[in-house]
């Protein structure tokens, strides 16, 4: 197993939006909620007949992206992980308020050589690249856990409306992978996306408190939209259920609408998540938030995957 220590959220100097000259495109967390339309690519490369439909839908689901042996050796890890004492002990571990189960790992592709490989597979990081147009790095990942009886769900939220405002992307070129390690079915908490909403950018209302991550972590607060926009933006676009067994995995764009609900079956819903970030689109600090999250949440290491 490789273990890193988190960097502190001060140890890499980056440039601020103005003083690398990076126009905020995408307003958020002020007054009022404000809509605007996207100023970016959906995909930055090659449009194919296989993206075309997450040029239009901003998702892309893979029945089978690992084989059984292979979400064996996953999920294998994944129990590892969690029964590990120094795994739940770490900052990296997210922990359900209620049941007090480990409910994320974050960064688990530093914490596990396991989940690295994964990572630099060209099944995962070469659909990322032709997404996104270049190399990239990895600006998030974790392993979801969602335990049955009770685990909580994730509210509707676009994930670049936090990553501009808290974390310091600029623009649209980010993407994230999902990947099933059990079954996701459609009663223990699967994902939920809005289609199309990824065109259109709704910057929240409320200013951003310091340290917001670790609330945030467990129950989203800042960042959530409002009931009268989620009403919109579902009225046009509708809701889209992901299930698929283990080993299925859905690509889906940063600025998705997106959730899930809470998992009060017995069945676990354990998923590893993956997001990548063109080279060309490295953070600078925060659009709309006091202070950057840490950087085993928002990475301020841009090595390529390689």
């Amino acid at each position: 197993m490789t273990t890193t220590t988190p960097n502190p959220t001060t140890a890499t100097t980056v440039p601020s939006a103005a003083a690398a000259g990076v126009p905020d495109l995408y307003p958020t967390r002020g007054a009022t909620e404000v809509v605007t339309p996207r100023q970016d690519p959906v995909v930055w490369g090659p449009l194919t007949p296989e993206l075309e439909s997450f040029e239009r839908d901003g998702f892309l689901a893979v029945d089978r992206l690992l084989t059984p042996d292979e979400v064996a050796t996953y999920r294998a890890e994944l129990d590892r992980l969690v029964a590990d004492p120094a795994v739940r002990a770490d900052e990296r571990s997210i922990i359900e308020p209620k049941s007090q189960d480990v409910r994320s790992v974050f960064e688990v592709h530093r914490i596990s050589d396991v989940f690295a490989r994964l990572v630099s597979d060209e099944r995962v990081v070469g659909r990322a690249r032709e997404i996104l147009g270049s190399d990239v790095y990895v600006h998030q990942s974790r392993v979801n856990v969602k335990p049955g009886f009770g685990a909580s769900g994730f509210y509707w939220h676009s994930d670049f409306e936090t990553w501009h405002a808290e974390d310091g992307l600029p623009r649209m070129r980010t993407v994230s992978v999902s990947i099933a390690l059990t079954e996701n079915r459609d009663t223990n908490g699967a994902l939920m996306i809005m289609p199309g909403s990824h065109r259109t950018f709704l910057g929240c209302a409320g200013e951003t408190p310091k340290d917001n991550y670790k609330k945030s972590l467990q129950m989203q607060d800042a960042g959530t939209p409002s009931d009268e926009a989620l009403t919109r933006f579902a009225d046009a676009h509708g809701i889209r259920l992901f299930t698929g067994a283990a080993g299925s995995a859905t690509w889906f764009d940063c600025n998705a609408m997106h959730g899930s609900g809470d998992n009060i079956t017995p069945c676990p819903r354990s998923n590893v998540f993956i997001v990548f970030n063109s080279v060309e689109n490295t953070a600078v600090e925060p659009f709309a938030a006091p202070v950057r999250r840490p950087d085993f949440i928002g990475a301020r290491d841009f090595t390529p995957v390689r």
